[in-house]
């Protein structure tokens, strides 16, 4: 039987969704489990305070559709997956609840494996970990990688080398403006990366915080407004790396960046926002490209976590979207479409390797 949305239609073909409920700690979760075709589901945990239920849901199976797509093209042996959490962190957020989560998860028996995202850190996933042997981005005292966006960072530098070589010819961002949107989790590694490579960085965040970060930690920042003074600004490349649906109909026609490359999951409001960027002649390089160096450092916890090889995985990022540009321009469709082709195509052939019996 196949799972079904909220009105009533049959989802994209998600194996598992699962409702998690603790009325004493006050846990309400969603676990999404898209595909085990090429091994258990990984995918983070985002804590979130949802208008209701319906957007939870949605989200979840959006973001985990996202993960086995995301994963197979990082060439990680494991399906995907994503669970949200409805409820605010800041006020919501206890142990106890963190632990009942970690039973629901230790309850799928391997099929799932955690981790962290939107308002989940590595210390909330040690306090899960007392519950399952299914959670990875732990802290390094307890074996783990420590911050996934460290090398999630990594790798959208790649992906955006990627892009400017494909656009100006050098895989650099030295002398271009990159305008990020996000100081946060992601975002604050990013900019430290671009202004090592010699690029200008225009940035904005709803924070007070990560805005007082970077005027004290990198003061030649040029700090703007709000998302919308960003996107209008003279940049070379915008870099998306808040929360999903950053390209959408208003944003898109007042874009004046050549180039899109950022951290956020899920940036495209709707499949047709990836032919508008094409018809504009912005090259889009998908978010769940280059964004995989975070679920590649998660995923080398669970054989034993070493930094450089992950970063060596991360960094194969750039050859990941050369390819994805390549095959896009061969086939003369979208990026989206080439990468999207590419993982089906890996799940596909890999997939099907388990239908031969080992005994």
């Amino acid at each position: 039987m196949g799972v079904f949305d909220t009105d009533g239609n049959e989802a994209s073909g998600h194996e598992q969704v699962v409702f998690c409920q603790d009325r004493v700690t006050g846990l309400k979760a969603i676990i999404g489990i898209y595909s085990t075709a090429l091994g258990p589901a990984l995918g983070g945990t985002r804590f979130y305070p949802y208008e209701n239920e319906e957007a939870a849901l949605a989200d979840v199976l959006k973001l985990s559709r996202g993960m086995a797509y995301k994963n197979a093209l990082a060439g990680l042996d494991l399906g995907g997956g994503k669970a949200v959490i409805w409820g605010d962190p800041a006020t919501t957020k206890s142990e106890a609840l963190l632990r009942a989560y970690g039973r629901f998860v230790e309850s799928l028996k391997g099929r799932y494996y955690t981790a962290c995202d939107v308002g989940t850190y590595v210390p909330d996933m040690d306090v899960v970990a007392r519950e399952t042997r299914y959670v990875t981005g732990r802290s390094i005292e307890h074996g783990g990688a420590g911050d996934s966006s460290v090398l999630t960072a990594w790798g959208v530098f790649q992906g955006m080398r990627a892009a400017a070589e494909h656009t100006w010819g050098s895989p650099t961002l030295k002398g271009r403006t990159v305008g990020i949107a996000g100081l946060g989790k992601v975002g604050k590694y990013l900019a430290g990366h671009l202004l090592d490579d010699g690029a200008t960085v225009v940035a904005t965040d709803v924070s007070a915080t990560a805005l007082d970060w970077a005027r004290t930690t990198h003061p030649g920042i040029h700090l703007v407004a709000d998302t919308s003074a960003l996107i209008s600004a003279d940049i070379d490349v915008y870099a998306p790396c808040a929360l999903g649906g950053a390209l959408n109909d208003e944003t898109v026609p007042a874009l004046r960046a050549r180039v899109v490359t950022g951290g956020a999951n899920n940036q495209l409001a709707h499949p047709g926002i990836g032919k508008l960027l094409d018809d504009r002649g912005i090259l889009y390089t998908p978010d769940y490209v280059v964004n995989a160096g975070g679920v590649i450092q998660v995923a080398d916890e669970i054989q034993g976590f070493n930094f450089e090889r992950a970063k060596l995985r991360a960094t194969g990022i750039l050859e990941t979207t050369r390819r994805i540009l390549q095959l896009a321009g061969d086939e003369g469709v979208p990026p989206a479409v080439a990468a999207d082709r590419l993982a089906e195509r890996r799940m596909a052939e890999v997939g099907r390797l388990r239908a031969i019996y080992l005994g």
